[in-house]
């Protein structure tokens, strides 16, 4: 039986800081940031992971209060059930928009 290979420590990193910022994480990612310093990955890439991090973060945080104020004005006229399960993008939301500077987050 073939053992598959491993991600590279500088990959799981990018992930876990990537991962961290979306997420809101309160260690921020900084043990990661460290580590990838210290791995020598340029500083370009770094900022590249931290900004679509940051992208995705805040595009759900606007898709969420977008769904909510949707869902609140439905909420005085019928008095749905407010639970998160009821929170739905529409599919045309669904994809990502590209950073400020260009990246994809896709």
């Amino acid at each position: 039986m073939s053992e598959e290979p491993q991600l590279h420590s500088s990959i799981i990193a990018m992930i876990s800081l990537a991962s961290g910022i979306a997420s809101r994480h309160p260690d921020m990612g900084l043990c990661q940031l460290d580590r990838l310093r210290h791995a020598g990955v340029p500083e370009h890439q770094i900022n590249t992971v931290i900004e679509v991090a940051r992208h995705i973060r805040d595009e759900a945080s606007e898709k969420l209060d977008h769904a909510f104020n949707e869902r609140s004005k439905d909420r005085s006229k019928e008095q749905a059930d407010m639970s998160l399960s009821n929170f739905k993008i529409a599919e045309e939301q669904s994809c990502c928009s590209p950073t400020p500077s260009g990246q994809s987050c896709c």
